[in-house]
Formats: structure tokens, C-alpha cells, sequence
């Protein structure tokens, strides 16, 4: 009877510090849960982003392949727009930094940033598959 009193005092002093190893491994095991949860979202958004270039870049394709051929001086006027148009976007993006007050540039400053970069990276950038870093 002495002994089957000693081990249930000492079973109940080790109960809320083997309760309190289950918690923290309960924890630990959630936060990695957690973890893995959103290396793999993020995994299914660089796939659909991936894809998504591609589509663009298909569409784009495919309807400059449409045009065909044409005399020579609309095709150099054609392979001039686009560079004149980008030329135009920065030169716009430089009069608005340079000549516009603080207020005035507030409301046009992001739109003609983004447009000037949209056409000198989607023209001029390169266009290939991004290679994994590793």
C-alpha cells in the first residue's frame, strides 16, 4: 500500500511536466505546419505566375504573327512605334519629375512610372525563361 502510494505521488508530480513537453511538441509541430502550408502557396503562385507569362506572351505572339508582311516603309514605321512610344513614355516620366510641382506630381507620378517601366521591360527586357537560383 506504501508503495502504490509513493508511485501515484510521483506519477502525479511528473503528469504537468510530461503535459507540458506535449504542448511545446504540439506547438513546434504547428508552427512547421504552418511552415510547409506556405512554402507550398507560395509554390502554387509562382507556378500560376509562370503560366500566366507564358499565356501573355503566346497572345502576343500570335498576333504580331497575324500582321504579316507588308511594304517596306510600314514595316520600319511598325519597328519604329513601339521604341518611339517607350522614348515618349520616359520623356513624358522626366517632365512631370522635372517641370510639376509636388501636388501635380502626386497624382501622375505612379501611372507614368509604371507605364514607362510596363514598355521598356515588356520591349526591351528579356523575354526568356526565368532560371531557377540555387
Amino acid at each position: 500500500m506504501v508503495i502504490g502510494r509513493t508511485a501515484g505521488l510521483v506519477e502525479a508530480r511528473q503528469a504537468p511536466v510530461h503535459e507540458q513537453a506535449r504542448w511545446v511538441h504540439e506547438s513546434e509541430m504547428q508552427k512547421l505546419r504552418i511552415e510547409a502550408d506556405a512554402a507550398g502557396r507560395e509554390a502554387e503562385l509562382h507556378a500560376a505566375e509562370t503560366s500566366g507569362a507564358w499565356v501573355g506572351l503566346s497572345a502576343s505572339m500570335a498576333a504580331e504573327a497575324v500582321i504579316g508582311e507588308s511594304d517596306n516603309w510600314v514595316n520600319a514605321v511598325r519597328a519604329l512605334t513601339r521604341p518611339a512610344l517607350t522614348v515618349l513614355l520616359w520623356g513624358t516620366t522626366g517632365t512631370v519629375f522635372l517641370g510639376a510641382d509636388k501636388a501635380g506630381q502626386a497624382g501622375i507620378v505612379d501611372t507614368a512610372t509604371f507605364a514607362a517601366m510596363a514598355a521598356t521591360l515588356w520591349w526591351f527586357g528579356d523575354r526568356g525563361p526565368r532560371r531557377e537560383m540555387r
